[in-house]
């Protein structure tokens, strides 16, 4: 079963870029490498913090291509395959080779905000052509719509959606979730910093940014939390606080990229409308950094 192969600490892997703005495929074999040496169960392609919207259809496929090969098979790899066009994401997803991927991310339909009976529609056409168990992906803050408790636990019921990354930051809307889906649909934090809370009140893990760039300390938190030892995780957890704020403070994903320079792993180059993240938070940035390392 492949929910238990989802449980734990997953990352969205960021796409490295050179300065000429080509796709820099060493920094993202770095990164599969760091991940799966610090401990991170499974890995995201395509997200959000992976640019995947500034990324062509080969380029997509290219860096899908590549991580499942530079995987190789050590852990389970999920793909994000999502739009607010239905017609053309199920083109897309039939069109595709799902060879080497566990799973598919789907974040809800964006910009056009559907009602909660087109969001069920839409993921239940989603999930009908898709050879790979879906993932529901609700990101208010991005799409500008909620996928809402109700309309969650209806999903959960339907064949071959498998579960949910949660990223409202609404408890009440998590808990109802919990206390009314089956402990067979995955429940996935997608907020680091409130990964741990969620966990206890009955959360599967995360899906990740700040993660890939503290991999060890990232995934102890998360093992300690799902073992139940909230004390210990703690510890872990205040660690990565600060430094999970400032990953966000200018946008997703400059700031952990900013981390992954530091860590040798690639550079900072984003693409348009994406920009470089200011001086003055680098520089907080590496302070918080050096702190961390030292301490580790």
């Amino acid at each position: 079963m492949i929910q238990k192969a989802l449980r734990g600490s997953g990352v969205a892997l960021v796409t490295p870029f050179n300065a000429d703005g080509s796709i820099d495929f060493n920094g993202l074999g770095k990164l599969i490498d760091y991940c799966f040496d610090g401990g991170i169960n499974y890995l995201v392609s395509l997200g959000t913090t992976g640019e995947s919207v500034n990324l062509s259809k080969d380029e997509k496929r290219a860096v899908l291509d590549f991580t499942i090969k530079h995987n190789n098979g050590r852990l389970p790899v999920v793909a994000g395959f999502g739009g607010n066009n239905t017609t053309e994401l199920l083109k897309e997803i039939q069109s595709n080779n799902f060879d080497g991927i566990d799973a598919v991310l789907s974040v809800s339909p964006y910009y056009n905000k559907p009602t909660q009976a087109g969001i069920i529609a839409h993921y239940e056409a989603v999930a009908q052509v898709s050879p790979k168990p879906v993932i529901l992906y609700n990101v208010p803050g991005r799409t500008g719509s909620n996928i809402n408790a109700e309309t969650t636990i209806a999903l959960s019921k339907v064949k071959n959606i498998i579960g949910i990354k949660e990223a409202s930051g609404n408890f009440g809307q998590c808990m109802q979730i919990v206390n009314n889906t089956s402990t067979d649909f995955l429940k996935i934090s997608g907020d680091d910093n409130i990964t741990l809370p969620l966990i206890a009140l009955g959360f599967d893990g995360v899906i990740s940014v700040s993660g890939q760039g503290f991999p060890k300390i990232f995934s102890e938190m998360v093992r300690l939390s799902l073992e139940g030892d909230f004390a210990a995780a703690r510890k872990e957890h205040y660690k990565l606080l600060d430094v999970t704020d400032m990953l966000f403070a200018e946008g997703n994903p400059g700031g952990i990229k900013a981390v992954l320079k530091l860590a040798g792993i690639c550079d900072t180059h984003m693409r348009l409308p994406l920009v470089d993240i200011s001086e003055s938070l680098k520089q907080k940035i590496k302070q918080a950094f050096d702190k961390i390392t030292k301490n580790a």
